[in-house]
This record gives C-alpha cells, sequence and structure tokens, in this order.
C-alpha cells in the first residue's frame, strides 16, 4: 500500500501507530505515504517530521474534503471517537462519519478500511445502554452495509503512558485524600495502545482479516475500583477508594461537567459501564494477529514509578484531560 490515510492520527492511538508506521516504513526502505488531515496541524508537529507522513489541514466531516483526502489511497484507518458529548455529537462522529467516509470511499475506489470500534459493542444499537455504545453500534452497520473490504477492531479501555485513564486517576490521587467512585465494580479488560497498533499495522497489510471483527484486549480482567488502586500504589499516592451509588455518580458526573474542557466521567460513562468492558471470547483476539498482550504492570508500573520519582507534576494531566 503506497498511500494511506489515516482519521483520527493525531490522538492518542494514531500517535502510537504513526510511530510504528514509520518504523516499519524504514526497515523494509519504502517510500509509502501516511496522509493525516486535522483541524489543528500546528498541534501535531511532531507526527509531520516523521518520514513519509503528509500531515494536512481539512475538517474530515465535510465530504468535499474526504474525496480530497482519498485521492491517490489505497486504504484508509478510522480512529475518530469521542467518549463525551450530546446525542448529536455522538452521532456525527461514530455514525454520519462512517457514513460519509463509505460513500467516499466508494466514489473514490478505494476499498480497504480498518474502522477502530469498541468492546461492548453489538449487533443491535437498541440494547446498549449509552448514546457512545448504540453511535458506535449504528456506525459498525453503516460500513458493513457499504461492500467494502473492512476490519473492525473493538478494543477495551487502552492505556499507555500517555493515556488519560490510568495517568489521570494517579493525578487524582497525588490530590484527594479519598477517590468517590462510581462504577467501582465495572469490569475491564484493558489493552496496551502498543499492541492496538500493532494490530492495526497487521490488519492493513493482511488481506485475511478482511470482513474480520476482532477483539482487543489485554490480558487481565480488572474492576474500575482495582485499577484506580493500582494507579495510586504505583504512583506512590495510594488513596481509600469509596464505591458510590449509581445515582451519587450522576450527581459528581453533573458536576465534573460544570468544569471547563472535557470532562473525566459523565452520565453516558456510567452508562457504559453497565455492559462489561472485556472480551467474549466469541471472536478473535490479538493472539489471531500473532501479538501477545502486554500486561497493565509491564507498561504503567516502572512510568507512574518514574514520574513520582523524578517530582513529575501529576496535576498536569488533569489540565491536558481539561483541554487546557
Amino acid at each position: 500500500m503506497n498511500k494511506i490515510l489515516l482519521l483520527g492520527g493525531t490522538g492518542f492511538v494514531g500517535r502510537a501507530l504513526v510511530t510504528q508506521w514509520s518504523a516499519r516504513r524504514a526497515a523494509q526502505g519504502g517510500s509509502q505515504t501516511l496522509r493525516i488531515p486535522s483541524r489543528r496541524p500546528q498541534r501535531a508537529k511532531a507526527l509531520a517530521i516523521q518520514p513519509g507522513v503528509e500531515l494536512c489541514t481539512a475538517d474530515v466531516h465535510d465530504p468535499a474534503q474526504l474525496d480530497r483526502l482519498l485521492a491517490g489511497c489505497d486504504a484508509v484507518v478510522n480512529l475518530v471517537a469521542i467518549l463525551h458529548g450530546s446525542p448529536a455529537q455522538f452521532d456525527a462522529a461514530h455514525v454520519q462519519l462512517p457514513n460519509r467516509l463509505a460513500q467516499a470511499c466508494q466514489r473514490a475506489g478505494v476499498r480497504r478500511l480498518v474502522h477502530v470500534s469498541a468492546l461492548g459493542v453489538t449487533d443491535d444499537p437498541a440494547a446498549s445502554p449509552s448514546q457512545y455504545l448504540r453511535s458506535k453500534s449504528r456506525g459498525e452497520q453503516v460500513l458493513r452495509q457499504a461492500g467494502l473490504d473492512l476490519t473492525v477492531l473493538r478494543p477495551s479501555v487502552i492505556f499507555g503512558e500517555e493515556d488519560r485513564f490510568i495517568n489521570v486517576f494517579a493525578a487524582l490521587q497525588s490530590v484527594a485524600p479519598l477517590v468517590p467512585l462510581a462504577g467501582a465494580h465495572a469490569r475491564f479488560q484493558p489493552v496496551w495502545v502498543q499492541d492496538v497498533a500493532a494490530a492495526l499495522l497487521h490488519c492493513l497489510h493482511d488481506a485475511a482479516t478482511i470482513g474480520q471483527t476482532y477483539e482487543l484486549a489485554g490480558p487481565q480482567v480488572l474492576t474500575l475500583a482495582q485499577l484506580v488502586q493500582l494507579a495510586g500504589r504505583w504512583s506512590g499516592h495510594r488513596r481509600p477508594v469509596l464505591p458510590i451509588p449509581e445515582w451519587a455518580g450522576h450527581v459528581q458526573a453533573a458536576l465534573m461537567g460544570l468544569a471547563p474542557g472535557e470532562p473525566l466521567m459523565s452520565a453516558d460513562n456510567l452508562a457504559s459501564m453497565r455492559v462489561p468492558n472485556v472480551a467474549s471470547g466469541t471472536l478473535p483476539g490479538l493472539a489471531a494477529l500473532g501479538i501477545t498482550a502486554t500486561a497493565l504492570e509491564t507498561v504503567m508500573r516502572p512510568w507512574l514509578a518514574e514520574r513520582a520519582a523524578g517530582q513529575w507534576p501529576l496535576l498536569d494531566v488533569l489540565r491536558r484531560s481539561a483541554g487546557r
């Protein structure tokens, strides 16, 4: 594949994918191009210096601009997603964009598409308890009906050195005497961002993955409370975790929503957590792609310990999460 369009390439997963793609390109001595559109490319200058990366200004929600972006491309990777928003915003990101992308692919003659969805998605959107999962499900349906060479990846919550999950819980415990926690018993199977990136690369270059759906999950199933406790312990700021009922969680989420920037928790997040964020076991996973899942502790324990020892400003994580 000489040219790949990467939507959402400036985000957490996108940056990991770019790094691995660049390393593969260099090892193979190739001349491939990775085209990454962004409405604010000045914020992703580190990506632009990678050989073969074409960073451009564009609004991927505009059909005319999608047509221009797809010109000359052999494949598309769609990473665009939001965790918080109104029903209209979820629909725009997870349903309307895939629909416009599928139509643009058909016009451009681009058949290959790798799409990142989420664990917990089902074939029946109405059965999902949250706007996030319902919109993700509808987005998958739109793409499956488009007749493209589609591969779908459904990751659990994604962790890594720059995540807004484990790092945020560590930061919170650096300043709070305890952690009131809604959804404390919700179950997750965290997957490393580099394993997700490796899965994306594998699928792009392996035609045998066309038509398949893969569940990307790590080797451990942990409750949200356990994840918070690990973040506190590894960062040297372990605090008591106080499970609270869902109604209190909705009050907490409403208060968080008053703060500027993206909230740490929303009512829709709480609804999503009613569905276990773990692999069903009925679909292939990382092992089917030749990838050994990396444990959370292997990556995050040394990372958080190093930051704590170096007087790492944990509150910066909260500021970044809030978009400041």
